[in-house]
């Protein structure tokens, strides 16, 4: 798979944008991460996966998926976009999306009905309210 047929794939997943994290190109859904086409090593970042899968996957198809140091952490691989297919990406894919996706929207979603036309505004972080003290 090539970079533009990364870029279809995920742009085909519903309310999916092009943004950044990190000052890095990457997608979002819903406001939040999705994923990110690694230049340094052309992989893409996938979210959810557990360690446990993650050290499977890894240990089964080292060609394909592998992590770094600032990933070990966090329930991600990486994969190697040229060793990827359309389908599993989007398996893969599905998931972060689903976890992005707002409880009530992708509830009418599963169920085929519309989602809600307004999605919930994005906590801002650090504008919790505070007493000022002095």
């Amino acid at each position: 798979m090539g970079p533009k047929q990364f870029h279809d794939v995920v742009m085909g997943l519903p309310l999916t944008e092009l943004s950044t994290s990190y000052g890095h190109p990457a997608y979002k859904a819903f406001g939040k991460f999705l994923t990110r086409l690694r230049c340094e090593d052309d992989s893409v970042v996938l979210g959810q996966v557990s360690f446990d899968e993650r050290e499977m996957l890894c240990a089964a198809d080292p060609e394909t998926f592998h992590f770094t140091h600032h990933y070990r952490n966090y329930p991600m691989v990486l994969a190697r976009l040229k060793r990827l297919d359309a389908k599993t990406l989007r398996g893969y894919l599905d998931r972060q999306w689903r976890h992005n996706a707002p409880k009530k929207w992708l509830k009418a979603w599963d169920e085929g009905a519309a989602p809600p036309a307004k999605l919930p505004r994005p906590a801002r972080r650090g504008t919790g309210s505070r007493k000022k003290t002095r």
